[in-house]
């Protein structure tokens, strides 16, 4: 039978416990908060500068070239983008799904 001192150690040892699974699920969603703002940053720098190219070509071959090139290349980095969310992701849900009683 449990004395309450080991009922308060042990309701102090979840709490610890759900404190750093809160703290480390916290700090996941930061990160991906963060990419997401760079992520978005970047891309709209990218086709205003896009755009700019896009008003000084000279004839509708380069315009046509501009685009592609501008839609590969946004292409390439919403699937890195993607990808390294995937991982940001697949950490969290690691981390919601980790057994309370591994004692970290």
């Amino acid at each position: 039978m449990m004395n309450s001192v080991d009922v308060q150690k042990l309701g102090q040892e979840n709490l610890d416990r759900a404190m750093r699974l809160l703290g480390d699920w916290n700090k996941n969603w930061q990160a991906i908060a963060a990419e997401m703002t760079d992520y978005s940053k970047r891309s709209f720098e990218q086709s205003t500068k896009t755009f700019e190219k896009l008003l000084a070509a000279k004839s509708l071959e380069q315009a046509i070239e501009i685009q592609t090139s501008y839609a590969r290349r946004v292409y390439d980095e919403y699937m890195q983008q993607m990808t390294k969310l995937g991982g940001i992701y697949a950490n969290l849900a690691k981390e919601a799904y980790k057994p309370l009683d591994t004692g970290r």
